[in-house]
């Protein structure tokens, strides 16, 4: 089995949050899964006040788009399927965070993050040193249940899918741009398949996934590929259905969807655009096609972005599913990117004195990721032309096109 495949499969988490490792999805301890409630409706989940930051705590780099930032959390929960990785529970539940143009008011900077899900990342990647919390204490820009801007129909939705293992805010530093754009932006925790994930109740799941990932990675990442796009797409029902859950609603112009993943959330990403056809356009960042593009193939636009090592012949499923894309196209690398280039994580323990060992460095890392894929969606849910998509770019020299 290839490096690459086994690095899609072990997810973000694995090979991605590369703090000095000393635990591994292999070798990590099964969690004992705390098994949420069957709760009737959807409503939002809390959204409590974060800590002010100290002085040492990370903090996340501005947003490069002229709108405020406002978020707001989602407690969701599909009454017509069970748990795929839980069947004892009836009704899949998940949190979803939203990001959008907001209008200009005072109010609290949202929470990277609650204290719990920060202590179960760093215990579960075997990350000494630093307190447990240290995450959850993370600055961000989005002010917490803001009031959404913009005119009615108007506004692009982009779905983000995390990496196997890490939550959705490990996506934020891009969430909180592409809002800023003038984008509405829906990150999914994926329940189960996360190290942890805060439910509403003082509740917490746990990775019930993991040991599975860790025995079968090619069967476990199909399984949850196909997971994910029944949670992308009851998501989007709430969303953009008859009697949406959110407030906002109103502004998300039906017709512009379009998703992006990092390692399984791009894997993911393709199969959910096979099966759902809201989904407009797509990014998959570093992660492994588990389930193949049918032979008839898929006609939407697809961008592929890749580590250093991702070129042509590295991973045949790239190879494979890139020739079934028959629409636009372009397959990317960064050179001097590994895994977690595409994350939040690179940036912020680099701003705690670790250094990756990775020649692109995270504060260029965020700045060429968040260009491309805002780039990207512009063109195919907006159809503004962009000529970084069509060349290489003297002010993006890493950038390598192979296709």
């Amino acid at each position: 089995m290839s490096k690459t495949i086994i690095r899609g499969a072990l997810a973000a988490g694995v090979a991605s949050f590369a703090l000095a490792m000393s635990a591994t999805a292999a070798g990590a301890a099964e969690p004992a899964p705390s098994v949420p409630s069957a709760t009737p409706a959807s409503t939002p989940g809390p959204s409590p006040s974060p800590t002010p930051p100290a002085a040492q705590d990370p903090v996340l780099p501005r947003p490069t788009g002229p709108h405020r930032v406002g978020t707001t959390t989602l407690h969701l929960v599909d009454g017509s399927r069970p748990d795929p990785w839980v069947p004892s529970v009836k009704k899949r539940e998940l949190m979803v965070s939203l990001w959008y143009p907001a209008k200009p008011s005072g109010g609290q900077r949202a929470p990277y993050m609650t204290a719990e899900e920060s202590r179960l990342l760093l215990k579960e990647q075997g990350v000494t040193g630093m307190p447990g919390d240290v995450l959850s204490r993370t600055r961000t820009n989005a002010i917490a249940d803001a009031a959404p801007t913009g005119r009615r129909n108007g506004l692009p939705l982009v779905v983000l899918s995390p990496g196997f293992t890490m939550p959705r805010s490990s996506l934020t530093i891009l969430a909180e741009d592409l809002a800023s754009r003038g984008y509405v932006v829906a990150g999914i925790d994926h329940t189960y398949e996360s190290y942890g994930t805060s439910l509403p109740g003082g509740r917490t799941a746990t990775c019930v996934a993991c040991p599975g990932a860790s025995a079968d990675p090619l069967g476990s990442g199909a399984k949850t590929a196909k997971s994910r796009q029944a949670d992308v797409s009851f998501v989007l029902d709430r969303l953009t259905g008859r009697h949406p859950v959110w407030k906002g609603s109103e502004l998300i112009d039906r017709s512009r969807i379009g998703m992006a993943g990092h390692s399984m959330g791009g894997a993911s990403t393709s199969w959910t655009m096979v099966n759902d056809s809201r989904v407009r356009a797509g990014i998959n960042m570093d992660g492994t096609f588990f389930v193949p593009i049918p032979e008839k193939g898929l006609s939407r636009p697809f961008l592929v972005l890749g580590a250093s090592e991702t070129s042509p012949g590295e991973d045949p499923t790239w190879d494979r599913d890139f020739e079934r894309m028959t629409g636009w196209k372009r397959w990317l690398t960064f050179e001097g990117a590994d895994h977690a280039s595409f994350t939040d994580y690179p940036l912020l323990l680099e701003q705690g004195g670790v250094d990756l060992g990775t020649p692109l460095k995270g504060a260029r890392a965020v700045e060429i990721t968040r260009q491309y894929v805002a780039a990207f969606f512009d063109q195919h849910l907006r159809g503004r032309p962009q000529p970084l998509l069509d060349r290489p770019s003297r002010r993006y020299p890493e950038v390598r096109f192979w296709r």
